[in-house]
């Protein structure tokens, strides 16, 4: 990010909290679902280059890429030596080349990826930067807007008629460049929103467009590429993105959410073994049905984020490039 924004940070942390309360299967989930991923495309669309060079193509490469190897090596290192002789993954009876595999294809569900589905967002949102590079690169404006149209097209319609998932989710990253197009030509306008009348009142109707879309819409799950009504899709999940952004723009909070937004990158690849972690814990106290009540999933997000804490701060201080924390 070109200049540190609180609320932007903000943003961001409530989306990777939404990301593992949505992991623990609460009743709004499909809720969760309609706008959570794509707040992450908008934003980076925010923070997007006017200009792209060969050497900010590498600075991104080492914010997101290397980071991306880096965990995936080392959740697959831990899925072959422990996660696959327990809970799920034992009864699927995994290839563990095609796992290993996975880590280069970054798409493919538990057949590839069972030592670390989130992972798949990272190769994805590096794709949608390189697309939109592309498409910056085009001087003809109208072109732009064709190009921009067809690879939405395609993104939408290949899952339909295709059942091979795309390297590194590239139809999700077409889609994906709806919301991250937008952040880039929107940025200017959250940034000078200001509190008043008119903003609580468009707050108020990206909140109820929200709303209304993502709950009419059957479940969205970019990663499967499945949408629902694509329409009722793009409108909850920029509303969502609107409402959020704006929220913390115009009620200026001290939160911890942006201490989660800091730190995106090392609580997507660790969210789920610190629920594995918890998981033995009460197994070893004699608790093995895992029916958990709405408030104790919701519980087990402050708990997972508690025991990822000390991993994080350590990730910081010594290997800050597993945070994607790279000097320019």
């Amino acid at each position: 990010m070109d200049h540190r924004y609180r609320w932007v940070d903000q943003a961001r942390g409530l989306g990777i909290f939404l990301v593992i309360y949505g992991h623990n299967f609460p009743i709004i989930e499909s809720y969760i679902y309609s706008f959570h991923v794509p707040l992450f495309f908008f934003i980076a669309g925010m923070f997007h280059p006017k200009k792209v060079d060969l050497e900010k193509i590498i600075h991104r490469a080492k914010c997101i890429i290397i980071p991306y190897f880096a965990w995936s090596f080392m959740l697959y290192g831990f899925w072959f030596l422990i996660g696959r002789h327990y809970g799920n993954s034992k009864t699927y009876d995994l290839d563990p080349l095609k796992e290993f595999l996975g880590v280069f294809y970054a798409q493919g569900g538990i057949q590839f990826m069972d030592w670390g589905i989130p992972m798949w967002f990272l190769p994805c949102i590096f794709l949608s930067f390189l697309l939109f590079s592309l498409i910056l690169e085009i001087n003809n404006r109208y072109i732009q807007y064709i190009v921009f149209i067809i690879l939405l097209l395609f993104g939408v319609s290949y899952p339909v008629f295709f059942e091979v998932n795309l390297p590194w989710s590239f139809d999700v990253a077409c889609v994906s460049l709806f919301f991250y197009g937008l952040g880039f030509v929107l940025k200017n306008k959250l940034i000078t929103a200001q509190r008043g009348i008119k903003s609580i009142g468009v707050l108020l109707l990206c909140l109820m467009l929200s709303l209304i879309s993502g709950l009419i819409n059957s479940k969205v799950d970019m990663y499967r590429s499945d949408y629902g009504n694509i329409i009722l899709f793009l409108i909850s999940g920029l509303a969502g993105c609107f409402f959020v952004l704006l929220f913390f723009k115009i009620f200026r909070m001290k939160t911890g959410f942006a201490f989660l937004g800091r730190n995106t990158i090392p609580i997507l690849a660790l969210h789920l073994r610190a629920l594995t972690v918890i998981k033995l814990a009460l197994v070893g106290i004699g608790i093995t049905l895992f029916n958990f009540s709405e408030h104790i999933k919701l519980g087990l997000v402050f708990l997972q984020i508690l025991l990822l804490l000390p991993i994080v701060l350590l990730i910081n201080k010594y290997m800050p490039i597993l945070n994607g924390k790279v000097k320019k």
